[in-house]
């Protein structure tokens, strides 16, 4: 025993060499309930290890990213998104010499929250919902609440930060004022989402026809390159470069003063290719037949659950909150398959439903 608890010891030990900036995991906040630190892994590696074997994470392989329920078998899904995520993370944090295992399991929990049927899904549950809804906030909700039968996961409180801080506007990825996650590791993870999405959903976009890479915005295609391997290579070394100050090279007084970010230029190309994503898949997809039906479905099991709220599962009629925010957290937990499936055995819609072709943000 004595030798397993070197193995953690020794880890922190290790982290000691990282940035002045990095979280260091000895040094976290904690947790809402006291735990006893594990023998072998630091606290962040704990929480990863949480999240990779809760049910949420579970059923992002059936979630949407842009594509519900494709026929083809290259299409990103949300779990695959999130993959990703983690692997632009990690390479971030371990060139700056930050905390990787805390930027990991940000990432791998960032987007639990997400609704079936992607942010239109989103969209609809923050329309209907007398709470709002926000998919950044649901998956807080997720590890502080949901899973384990209500129990949660218990994670420290840094990874939980990041997990509510992930979140974007549409206006740009670095506004000049935004809620900034509380580490170095949780601002990674904010841009390692940008750099996943704008590049796998353009190659999806482009996969089903929905834009060819001639319509690719030139001014961002010439600053950030021709192909999605070359786009990811230019943002990452960007960040990389532009944050070098966070590699600890230098010790301040205080890191209040450093945040990840990105060139003038590269920022402003990957505004570009963002802005044309929204206006050429997200926004213009989101007015079609496919998404209303998406829509309806979600505005259809509210209704029902809500009316007949002895038909939730017993895991959501425990608890003490009210009867639509239960509603909601069974819907939001929902796959793509699941909710259509659902939908459909209660009669709630005809047999136009059942392979929608549907492409949607």
């Amino acid at each position: 025993m004595n030798e397993q608890l070197n193995i953690r010891q020794l880890t922190e030990e290790r982290e000691e060499s990282l940035s002045p900036f990095a979280q260091k995991s000895r040094l976290s906040r904690g947790r809402r309930e006291y735990e006893e630190p594990c023998p072998v892994r630091t606290d962040f590696q704990r929480d990863r290890d949480r999240i990779l074997y809760s049910n949420a994470f579970r059923r992002l392989k059936h979630k949407t990213q842009v594509f519900i329920a494709p026929l083809g078998d290259h299409y990103v899904t949300r779990l695959t998104h999130t993959l990703e995520v983690s692997q632009i993370a990690r390479t971030i944090a371990r060139a700056l010499n930050l905390n990787e295992d805390l930027a990991e399991a940000i990432s791998l929990g960032h987007d639990l929250g997400h609704t079936p049927f992607g942010h239109i899904g989103e969209a609809v549950l923050d329309e209907i919902s007398p709470h709002g809804f926000r998919h950044n906030e649901q998956s807080l909700r997720i590890v502080e609440r949901l899973e384990r039968n209500g129990r949660g996961l218990n994670l420290t409180w840094e990874v939980r930060d990041g997990i509510l801080s992930h979140s974007k506007t549409n206006s740009s990825i670095l506004p000049e004022h935004y809620e900034r996650a509380s580490t170095i590791e949780g601002e990674i993870c904010r841009l390692a989402d940008v750099i996943a999405y704008v590049n796998h959903d353009t190659e999806d976009a482009i996969r089903a026809g929905a834009i060819t890479e001639g319509d690719l915005p030139l001014s961002a295609v010439t600053v950030l390159g021709l192909s999605n391997s070359a786009r990811i290579n230019t943002m990452v070394n960007d960040i990389i470069g532009q944050s070098w100050a966070a590699s600890g090279s230098e010790t301040p007084d205080t890191a209040s003063g450093v945040h990840i970010t990105m060139s003038p230029e590269v920022l402003e190309a990957t505004n570009i290719f963002r802005e044309f994503l929204f206006n050429r898949v997200y926004d213009v997809r989101s007015s079609q037949h496919e998404s209303e039906q998406a829509r309806e479905i979600i505005r259809l099991l509210y209704k029902y659950f809500t009316t007949n709220e002895n038909k939730l599962p017993p895991e959501y009629r425990l608890g003490d909150d009210d009867r639509e925010r239960r509603v909601v957290d069974h819907i939001a937990g929902m796959t793509d398959r699941y909710a259509l499936r659902t939908a459909e055995e209660m009669s709630l819609l005809d047999n136009r439903i059942k392979q929608p072709p549907l492409l949607i943000d």
